[in-house]
């Protein structure tokens, strides 16, 4: 029950693979291109999380080639145990990962899938959200396989929860089957819209159509890129992000907050940018052996749980707030820095494959102290950039990141005599 990749391995081609077999990855994110060694060492998450953790706490063993050339292989519990816990989130500038062996889960092949609209306030909204997948009675069974939620206003939401299910339950009569992944389906996030219309419905999609269910449509950034790609002539089976966005009229970005601050989240974030839908999942995050870059809120161990629950709060539009759309300036960075200092005072997080205003501030939101110790003792300082500076995607000149890498060699030296 373990998949041994390489990092380039990509969703789509893992799928393609394991769902035959009623297989998948316990964590199964939902593009088709994302890769194995981008999900490890940024973030990875899916709709299954809130049972299985980050897409990192899925992995077995990492074959990893240090500095120096040398390959080790790093488990939780061998001798590079230490590199095992630092290399998720490090961006890869602790080492080059050359395999990675992934825990597999039994499946079924269709997921049956419960829409359920909600109207509200945004507090309302997010409670109902936790209501959706939290059992009050502590009865396993009834926490759904899969969850997650759009938050399509400030009054609206679509919560959404899958349980796997058979063929043979699938096709029973009177069900309805739903094959998301066709070329003439409407993208998902409008499809799941109409269900503000018609109330609480529920069907049945293959599974893998429904792992990649955003895939056509990288969520709704579609529309932006190709605003007429969700029309029945337009035969395109798939729209793909550019890669570069206008970071001045544009927000890409993936923040994890604590459970019990989502509604407090959501209600920044309209006041700040009003971007909609917002994609709503939540995942487990445990506490470690040792303290890695992210990591629960202290003293959350006093309610005799090895993991608290976060979720990850998606914003991926042009912003309302500023009338992006209607050609009205927006200052994308200081919405930005504003969302970044809300999330360090309510031990929140960034994914770091978004743009990123962070400075000095980075070592506020992500705790260096065993990533350091890595790169320290795997050589990696002076060899491979910090994942502070890769982070600022370029903003860096050669000469700061050598200068900024030599303070950290002399601060090292300083500490071993």
């Amino acid at each position: 029950m373990v998949a041994k990749v390489e990092p380039l391995v990509s969703m789509g081609q893992i799928t393609k693979a394991t769902c035959p077999m009623n297989l998948s990855l316990a964590v199964a994110p939902e593009f088709d291109d994302l890769t194995v060694g981008g999900l490890i060492n940024n973030y990875g998450i899916s709709g299954g999380p809130h049972i299985y953790g980050l897409f990192s706490d899925t992995v077995v063993a990492m074959e990893v080639v240090l500095a120096d050339g040398q390959v080790v292989r790093a488990t939780q519990d061998n001798e590079d145990s230490d590199l095992f816990y630092g290399m998720p989130w490090s961006q890869g500038t602790i080492g080059l990962l050359v395999s990675a062996e992934i825990k597999l889960i039994p499946i079924k092949e269709y997921m049956r899938l419960t829409y359920t609209p909600v109207r509200g306030t945004l507090k309302e909204i997010a409670e109902a959200y936790a209501d959706s997948f939290v059992s009050r009675d502590g009865d396993p069974a009834k926490i759904p396989d899969f969850v997650q939620g759009m938050v399509y206003s400030s009054s609206e939401g679509v919560m959404m929860t899958g349980v796997y299910a058979s063929e043979e339950e699938a096709k029973k009569k009177g069900n309805k089957i739903n094959r998301v992944g066709c070329w003439f389906k409407p993208w998902f996030y409008q499809y799941a819209e109409t269900f503000l219309k018609r109330g609480e419905f529920v069907e049945y999609i293959p599974t893998r159509e429904y792992y990649h269910r955003h895939t056509r449509s990288p969520y709704w950034e579609g529309k932006l890129i190709i605003p007429f790609g969700d029309q029945l002539w337009f035969r395109s089976p798939r729209v793909k992000l550019s890669g570069t966005t206008n970071h001045d009229n544009h927000v890409i970005q993936d923040v994890l907050v604590p459970l019990h601050k989502v509604s407090d989240a959501l209600e920044f974030a309209h006041r700040e940018l009003e971007v909609y839908p917002v994609w709503l999942c939540p995942h487990r995050l445990y506490k470690l052996p040792v303290k890695t870059m992210v990591h629960p809120e202290p003293g959350f161990e006093q309610h005799r749980r090895k993991a608290q629950m976060f979720t990850d709060v998606g914003f991926y539009y042009a912003p309302a707030s500023a009338s992006v759309l209607r050609g009205e300036e927006f200052n994308g960075a200081e919405a930005v820095c504003r969302l970044e200092q809300w999330l360090i005072r309510n031990h929140g997080y960034q994914a770091q494959y978004a743009v990123s205003e962070l400075s000095e501030d980075f070592w506020r939101m992500f705790d260096p102290s065993h990533y350091e110790h890595c790169r320290r003792k795997y050589g990696a300082v002076g060899t491979f950039m910090s994942a502070h500076y890769k982070s600022k995607k370029g903003r860096k000149s050669e000469e700061e990141v050598l200068e900024a890498e030599a303070a950290i060699l002399e601060a090292a030296d300083a500490d071993a005599e």
